[in-house]
């Protein structure tokens, strides 16, 4: 096998050109075994493999520096730096990170996870290079789908002012996009890039100047007739328009093409994108024809494509989109807004019972919030799903776009507290932190399904801002003996006991509830309260309980900083208890990858570990 001779970076260079594409289909399969095995994300995979082989043929690795946008592709790049051996640990804990992790890899430049930044990043290593007078190269990798992102643009617009070699790559696996039009494209780019041509070109534009009176002008009208002609004739005239060189579009899987355009692109002292042209799920037709479906993957049967676990219980995320299109039958101003993400938060059966009423505006949360703003202000109440930890990149529109006008607009935020796979970069757990501070905001979360409902139903005739978080899990069923309205600050005791208080937030009702039955063997009976809300808090329940309690116990999937249990903490100062606060929540740390139920253990969130330290904290 090819594959097996490559054990470190720059082993590909080793490879003799015709046997390239051989290594490519060994390492699809590679790829195919391995998530099959272990899950994560493979249709992005498939379809940048000659992509990275071409990259690592060209370029000197680690000295060149190359940036994954989003990351969640760099499988092959992991493969050609010496990390095949490890794949049977992919996004396991403690095991190979699903994206490009620094700590992994010299070869992993740039930790990423969120999208629309390598652009930024690479720029940035640019300009340190040039600073320190070094000479490698950086290449950014960004994809059409990121390219959507305002912070894209951003850097764009910067990049356009740099006077040495940044090769920016998109991309593009959006099969209507056409392809190569032909020879001439790949001719005409094909000069471009020659450095003979570029200096000819400089130096004839210097000699027309010196010509008085007549050379300025012949040299803006050769400007002129030789833009005309690129528009008429090559693509990307919006990059060139921004002082970018573009080359392109090339066939993304053929690797001569990729190689040659690729040093074609290291000879520009300029910055310089390169359109590669790929097909998401490449070489797995269930990928190809499912490339949604197999963007992120739990373990499956290779032969079928079908998932090896058959969900069995709802989740959170099927119980918002059931609730949310009933919703829209009796709120006639309803609208759903989501940022590429329609299936992912469940708005698939929306956008497809009430089309006009749906808005997917690609990856821009920040363009997502401040659209819902404007057509909130106009009479109608967007409900704007995002994963909890995309929301993070929205925080100035929501605080001064929304909640400054009081707008009544509700965030849906799903995968909210520990996610597990996906680690550090997808762990949803600082909105609790990051949104209770804001005035007008309203902060809650539901302790089973059936509450979720009566919360998006509550939000959806609320006049101001609201955020409901919920997780990725299945949502149980916490039986009471009646379901209490949902009014703004008011709790629910689920169980009433006395010194222990056990006050619950959310997706930790239920361990609240399983710590209860572990203290009442050990002779403690505890009260447990369901808060519903972090923003207002239910002051009123916690001054009754502290006339006879004397250990509380705040418990959220959130960091502790800026948390609930501060709040509990400040509350219990001012009112001048005696009381002692256990406040269990995520610690001062990003949160590395592996299962829920792992990390959970780990940091002590299970119930058992609860119930540990409150047995410890109350024996004292």
């Amino acid at each position: 096998m090819v594959l097996e001779k490559i054990h470190q970076c720059n082993d590909i260079k080793r490879i003799p050109m015709e046997e390239l594409p051989i290594l490519a289909s060994e390492i699809r399969e590679f790829l195919i075994d391995s998530v099959s095995e272990c899950g994560g994300h493979l249709a992005s995979n498939l379809g940048t493999v000659e992509l990275t082989l071409a990259l690592h043929r060209c370029l000197d690795l680690p000295t060149d520096k190359i940036i994954w946008d989003v990351g969640h592709q760099a499988y092959t790049h992991k493969i050609l730096t010496g990390r095949a051996e490890q794949f049977q640990t992919l996004r396991k804990h403690n095991g190979l990170s699903g994206f490009p992790k620094r700590s992994e890899s010299d070869c992993d430049v740039f930790d990423t996870g969120h999208s629309s930044t390598s652009i930024s990043a690479g720029l940035g290593m640019v300009c340190a290079r040039e600073l320190d007078d070094d000479s490698y190269h950086v290449v950014s990798v960004i994809g059409d789908g990121s390219l959507t992102g305002g912070m894209a643009y951003e850097a764009l617009n910067n990049a356009a002012s740099v006077h040495s070699n940044f090769i920016i790559i998109l991309n593009d696996n959006n099969m209507s996009i056409s392809r190569n039009v032909g020879g001439m494209s790949r001719y005409l780019a094909g000069i471009r890039t020659y450095r003979g041509y570029n200096n000819l070109k400089e130096n004839v534009a210097a000699t027309l100047n010196r010509i008085p009176g007549i050379g300025s002008g012949l040299v803006q009208n050769i400007s002129k007739t030789k833009n005309g002609i690129k528009q008429l004739m090559l693509n990307g005239m919006l990059f060139e328009n921004m002082g970018i060189t573009y080359l392109g579009p090339v066939d993304g899987h053929d690797i001569n093409a990729l190689i040659q355009v690729i040093n074609d692109a290291k000879n520009l002292d300029r910055a310089v994108l390169i359109h590669v042209n790929t097909q998401k799920g490449r070489g797995y037709d269930p990928a190809v024809s499912r490339p949604d479906k197999f963007h992120g993957v739990s373990p499956f049967n290779k032969e079928t494509g079908e998932a090896k676990t058959k969900k069995t219980k709802k989740t959170y995320t099927d119980v918002f989109s059931s609730a949310l299109c009933k919703l829209a039958e009796s709120h006639p101003k309803l609208v759903a807004i989501t940022a590429a993400m329609t299936d992912g938060t469940g708005m698939a059966e929306f956008a497809k019972q009430y089309p006009k009423r749906f808005f997917d505006v690609g990856i821009a949360e920040e363009h997502a919030v401040t659209f819902a703003a404007g057509m909130a202000a106009r009479g109608y109440h967007p409900i704007v799903a995002v994963y909890s930890s995309f929301m993070q990149r929205a925080y100035d529109q929501i605080l001064h776009d929304v909640c400054l006008q009081n707008l009544p607009v509700t965030f849906c935020l799903d995968r909210a507290g520990l996610v597990g796979d996906d680690g550090e970069t997808h762990q949803g757990v600082f909105d609790i932190s990051y949104l209770k501070m804001i005035p007008n905001m309203v902060v809650l979360a539901p302790k089973d399904g059936e509450e979720l409902e009566q919360m998006l139903e509550f939000a959806a005739s609320y006049n101001g801002p609201t955020a409901i978080r919920y997780p990725k899990t299945a949502a149980g069923a916490i039986r009471t003996e009646e379901r209490l309205p949902i009014v703004p600050g008011k709790s629910e005791v689920l169980e009433r006991g006395k010194k222990v208080a056990l006050l619950a937030y959310g997706s930790m009702t239920e361990t609240a509830l399983e710590t209860a039955q572990i203290l009442k063997s050990r002779g403690i009976c505890p009260t447990v309260v369901n808060l519903r809300f972090a923003k207002p808090l239910d002051l009123a329940v916690l001054g009754e309980l502290t006339a006879d309690h004397e250990l509380f116990v705040s418990m959220e999937e959130n960091v502790i900083s800026g948390g609930i249990g501060e709040e509990i903490g400040s509350f219990l100062a001012s009112a001048g208890s005696q009381a002692n606060l256990l406040a269990i929540g995520i610690p001062d740390r990003f949160i590395p990858h592996g299962t829920i139920d792992e990390l959970k253990q780990e940091l002590q969130l299970d119930a058992g570990g609860i119930a540990a330290q409150i047995l410890s904290l109350y024996e004292k």
